[in-house]
């Protein structure tokens, strides 16, 4: 599946509204950069765009959900994360309400949105959600999938959506759960977790430099932060003794900072975090910002062979 992101997201809704009359659709005035004016001709009366006013559109979206509907709203996830906090916390989330929210062009694929455009934090804000589920799907097969699991969840989602066409990191008929990860590697010498369009593929690319080096390097894909498959996580600690985590996020209260949760409370094991550090975001192409961010497959390799020199060191 080699589309854009952004248009599995407008084609799947459009599968799940003719399945359900219950799904609708709300923007904030990002119809095009969302790509989901498909969906606008396709169920026009179910289509609400609210124009430039984020936190409106999140109340009515929570409105449409205490009268049964499932609404899917969106923006970019600087807008859905830092504007509308306040809104889908209160009015959705503590309200028990339905809301999927969307945060489109997260991270680095701001690009040339520029530095204020440029969501680095969003998942650590709503990690603080009591209940929320957050979702980062790396492919459009995994979009599709992570999609149709938050319209059949009962309570409210965060879903990260990457716009552009990527690898296709799964193959068609793929099953997806909340709350599970997936192998998509085994090794037994360092344990690499990744998650979202930009980092799983950098991933994949480190395992094969890493082969070529003779380390066996486990590769797993983290589609939902919230609830982490803390499972997954802690059998991989004790089978390798090292993870190297790969976010396109800070590396405070992200991926990184949830598996470390994991490990400090059930397995301690040794851990570098692959991220944006302390750091703003700025207006770029998307490759720029991957190299000056740091966050590449060339990192993740630099990462994992310091963490083995330190397990060596360790004892480990």
């Amino acid at each position: 599946m080699n589309k854009e992101m952004r248009v599995v997201y407008a084609e799947t809704l459009i599968e799940l509204a003719e399945k359900s009359d219950d799904i609708v659709l709300l923007e904030a005035d990002l119809m095009k950069a969302n790509s989901t004016k498909i969906f606008k001709d396709r169920f026009p009366e179910r289509t609400f765009d609210v124009g430039v006013a984020e936190a409106n559109m999140v109340g009515i979206a929570a409105g449409l959900s205490a009268m049964g509907k499932i609404p899917f709203a969106a923006s970019f996830g600087c807008f859905s994360a830092r504007r509308a906090y306040d809104q889908f916390f209160i009015a959705a989330n503590y309200a028990k309400l339905n809301v999927k929210l969307v945060g489109s062009f997260p991270g680095v694929a701001g690009a040339l949105n520029g530095g204020t455009h440029m969501p680095f934090e969003d998942m650590g804000i709503m990690r603080n959600i009591p209940g929320l589920v957050i979702m980062e799907p790396c492919d459009g097969i995994s979009l599709k999938g992570f999609m149709e699991l938050a319209a059949s969840h009962s309570t409210s989602c965060y879903l990260r959506l990457h716009p552009r066409a990527v690898p296709a990191v799964y193959d068609d008929g793929e099953t997806f759960e909340i709350g599970k990860g997936k192998l998509l590697k085994d090794g037994t010498d360092v344990t690499i977790i990744a998650t979202g369009a930009v980092l799983v593929p950098e991933a994949l690319k480190a395992h094969d430099m890493l082969a070529e080096e003779g380390v066996a390097a486990a590769v797993i894909d983290m589609p939902t932060i919230k609830p982490i498959d803390e499972a997954l996580t802690v059998e991989y600690a004790r089978k390798t003794g090292a993870i190297v985590t790969c976010e396109n996020h800070q590396i405070v209260n992200g991926l990184g900072s949830a598996v470390a949760e994991v490990l400090s409370e059930q397995c301690p094991a040794l851990l570098s975090r692959v991220g944006v550090n302390e750091e703003f975001g700025e207006v770029g192409t998307l490759e720029y910002l991957q190299q000056r961010y740091r966050l590449t497959a060339d990192e993740i390799v630099t990462r994992v062979q310091d963490i083995i020199k330190r397990k060596k060191e360790y004892g480990a």
